[in-house]
């Protein structure tokens, strides 16, 4: 594993914060009706992913820090969904766009978890 000194030297969070920009950018153009439903959950849930990274981050045990990357781990999947529906809705054009990026978030994440799980077991 290579070392960091800080949240922002992790790829998964770098990418994470990139998904971040993507959905706001992209949920601008959402409807103004969906301004206190879809576009604030699935802003919400984006910016949980980075923010529980972060926060787990700095965590001293394992089990906390793995907490936190399964809480970001939930809000991903949530923002996994809301991909599908704003493109069932019609409300983005950009579907393969953003369901690459998180899928690499996800893929990140799943690695990063597996590491941190792998180092635990290797000290025994």
């Amino acid at each position: 594993m290579v070392k960091t000194n800080t949240f922002l030297d992790l790829i998964v969070l770098q990418k994470a914060h990139l998904f971040v920009l993507s959905t706001y950018k992209v949920t601008k153009t959402f409807p103004k009706k969906e301004t206190y439903g879809l576009t604030s959950q699935f802003r919400r849930a984006a910016t949980s992913i980075s923010s529980n990274i972060a926060e787990g981050y700095k965590k001293k045990g394992i089990k906390d820090k793995l907490r936190f990357f399964n809480i970001a781990q939930g809000s991903l999947e949530e923002c996994r969904y809301y991909i599908i529906l704003s493109k069932d809705l019609n409300y983005i054009n950009n579907f393969e766009e953003l369901n690459k990026l998180i899928t690499e978030v996800s893929k990140l994440l799943n690695s990063y978890c597996k590491t941190i799980l792998n180092s635990l077991t290797s000290e025994f």
